[in-house]
């Protein structure tokens, strides 16, 4: 599967920094028949419907260029920079359409010809934005609905001669637009851009990793610009639906990142912690024009910071100490908000916020202290241990190593139930099992855990492997769903997590073969949201950074693997280590210069 010609219907054409693409992917689940420009600028809305003269025109996508080809000709579009596209075409006429011909006071598109330039402006209730074409060779468009009100068809007509226009998105105005370089040269800057950024993420990439060119591509066009409320350059779960960046899949997306583009990888990881409150709690999710804070998302950033650290070794004290203190403030948010009165163990107060929305452990009650919590904030209290002495920070080291240690006691004490783990719910007591893969996720722990507990673990992780990958719901359950989201279904995020512990836990046979079985369904079905766990077929959002990136992680531990095997065929030296599991720390402590609010009680 390559980046060289890609399915429009399962992955938009679009360009980082741009808050647009084009795809026939209009709405949650509805495909249509044409082409539209879909902005993501407040919410998800399909603007403009993009109609060649032909049915019959074959759509082609590449990440420089997509065009619609016919025997009698072609229409071609690129990116000329993150706002803008050009379009041409010969022998090949294009209709640009408003999606919505109905306009009312509050709702659709309006029209006009601006009589400053003769340019032709939508503007869109939607987005709150504009849209301006303006032709740049060829007989003048047939211009439609201009300043019509209520239902018509509102657009520019361009015929089968030889035309080139340019289309923009931008905020009030902006002056008339003049062409910085040819539509060749657009092509060819686009192009390269792309052909550089895959270069640095996947540098590995060879025949055994078919889909890690694919895969820099989804990464690469979910890209947006600093804008509303996303205050970094960010990677958007998908330029379909899931246009959000949730405070966990950018875990996965910064750590694909951090080898060949590690000032994107920071932001991608920082961006949450710009929006934490005065808790410490992080939002569920953010985007455009909302923060939600209705639910939270489970603290994996312990997790995925310390594998950060070993990645970027560049990151200097005064960006480490922020992050600490950050850090400290989302931790104990669980120790003390998350955790009721005489419990150790902190809880969720739904499904959503642990992730895994509606998995089975959630059916007998939604408040739960569940495994996997207890789990992640032990190795968040390790990594705040290890940074707090890289930072000089003597006195609070043995205060977080001590507050992991209490977690995983209470952890093994109160959910470990001779066999498996358990959820529980706080202040009862009672406690429930079912057969969901989110109960076998404290292997996370790896060798933290008795060796008895390690070997029951992947014990049953193994009865949760099918040909495809694992299977959120044991598929021999009776509560199994095909497309039950996380009842069933191959999901990226619990992939790594559990590769890895698997890995740390010393169970690299079974690792490497949860990892094959992943790479692989990637590189026949795509980087769907998740996947049939029986048949492969992916689900939901077709075009799911986090899927990408868990590729891209897993491909390159495998290639470095393979190469470590074999070093004389790559120059006597293996590379430097890609794999998920983090390494010894190598940057020197720096001066003590803490203070007693940063430890754990």
């Amino acid at each position: 599967m390559s980046a060289d010609v890609f399915p429009i219907h399962h992955i938009p054409f679009s360009h980082p920094g741009s808050w647009f693409g084009f795809s026939p992917v209009i709405a949650e689940g509805i495909v249509a028949d044409d082409v539209h420009l879909v902005s993501h600028q407040n919410g998800m809305h399909a603007v403009l419907r993009l109609v060649p003269a032909t049915p019959a025109a074959t759509l082609v996508a590449n990440p420089a260029r997509l065009a619609w080809a016919h025997d009698t000709g072609r229409v071609e579009l690129t990116y000329e920079t993150p706002d803008t596209v050009r379009l041409r075409g010969a022998g090949l006429g294009l209709a640009i359409l408003a999606a919505a011909p109905t306009l009312t006071p509050f709702a659709g598109t309006y029209s006009y010809r601006d009589p400053l330039d003769g340019a032709f402006v939508f503007t869109d209730y939607g987005t709150g934005r504009r849209y301006r074409i303006t032709v740049l060779t060829g007989e003048d468009a047939d211009v439609r609905g201009a300043q019509a009100l209520g239902t018509a068809e509102r657009g520019v007509v361009l015929g089968d001669s030889p035309w080139e226009i340019a289309l923009e998105e931008y905020a009030a105005d902006r002056p008339p637009y003049r062409p910085a370089l040819g539509f060749d040269e657009a092509v060819k800057a686009a192009d390269a851009r792309f052909a550089a950024f895959a270069d640095a993420v996947a540098p590995w990439r060879d025949e055994t990793t078919p889909a890690a060119e694919l895969a820099a591509y989804v990464l690469w066009s979910a890209t947006v610009a600093p804008t509303g409320f996303v205050t970094r350059p960010a990677v958007l779960m998908s330029k379909h639906w899931m246009d959000k960046v949730w405070s966990w899949d950018h875990c996965f997306n910064a750590l694909a990142l951090s080898p060949g583009h590690p000032d994107l990888a920071w932001d991608q990881f920082r961006i949450v912690f710009d929006h934490q409150d005065d808790t410490g709690g992080l939002p569920d999710s953010i985007t455009h024009s909302e923060v939600l804070y209705n639910f939270v998302k489970p603290p994996i950033h312990g997790w995925t910071l310390a594998r950060l650290r070993d990645r970027l070794p560049g990151l200097d004290r005064a960006e480490l100490l922020s992050v600490y203190g950050q850090l400290v403030r989302w931790t104990r948010f669980w120790l003390t908000v998350r955790r009721a009165p005489g419990e150790e163990l902190p809880h969720y107060h739904h499904g959503n916020d642990s992730g895994w929305d509606n998995a089975t452990l959630f059916d007998p009650a939604r408040v739960v202290q569940s495994a996997d919590l207890a789990a992640f904030l032990v190795l968040q209290a390790r990594e705040l241990a290890d940074l707090a002495a890289d930072l000089g920070l003597d006195d609070e080291v043995a205060a977080w190593n001590s507050c992991a240690d209490r977690l995983r006691a209470a952890l093994l004490d109160q959910l470990w139930a001779g066999d498996r783990f358990v959820a529980r719910s706080p202040g009862t007591g009672h406690t429930w099992n079912t057969d969901s893969l989110l109960y076998l996720m404290p292997v996370v722990l790896g060798d933290e855990l008795p060796t008895a507990v390690r070997d029951r673990l992947a014990e049953r992780i193994g009865e949760h492997l099918t040909e495809h990958g694992l299977a959120t719901e044991r598929p021999t359950s009776g509560l199994y769903q095909d497309d039950g989201y996380w009842r069933g279904p191959i999901w990226a995020p619990s992939t790594v997590l559990i590769e890895d512990g698997l890995r740390r836990a010393g169970f690299t046979g079974l690792a490497d073969e949860v990892s094959a079985r992943f790479r692989a369904l990637c590189e026949r079905s795509g980087f769907a949201e998740n996947f049939n766990a029986r048949t492969g077929a992916g689900l939901r959002d077709r075009a799911y950074t986090w899927t990408a990136s868990a590729y891209l992680i897993l491909a390159a531990a495998h290639v470095e693997h393979r190469r470590r095997l074999t070093p004389r065929e790559h120059g006597g030296r293996p590379p430097a280590d890609p794999a998920t599991s983090a390494s010894p720390r190598s940057s020197p402590a720096a001066s003590p210069a803490g203070s007693s609010d940063r430890s754990p009680d």
